[in-house]
């Protein structure tokens, strides 16, 4: 069974205009944002906090070289998503 080597997770509120998902179109409100490493793909993944569904964010996934880098890329994807003041 193959699944996420590793991933990161932190509750984010993002702007007005929401986070683009693949599945649902966009989402707003109360989320956690989770980026899930498989091999060396990184995905970024988003869901209503503490909903069981998770939707693929548009545009979320990146080929990384080093493991290691998860995190930063996780750090920077907070940093562009969550925007409480709007």
């Amino acid at each position: 069974m193959t699944g996420p080597a590793q991933s990161r997770t932190t509750d984010i509120v993002p702007g007005p205009g929401g986070v683009m998902t693949d599945e649902v179109g966009v989402v707003t409100g109360d989320l956690t944002l989770r980026s899930e490493l498989t091999g060396k793909e990184v995905a970024l993944r988003v869901q209503y906090k503490d909903a069981e569904e998770w939707y693929t964010v548009t545009g979320g996934r990146a080929t990384i070289a080093d493991p290691a880098d998860l995190e930063a890329v996780h750090n920077i994807a907070v940093g562009l998503l969550h925007r409480p003041e709007g």
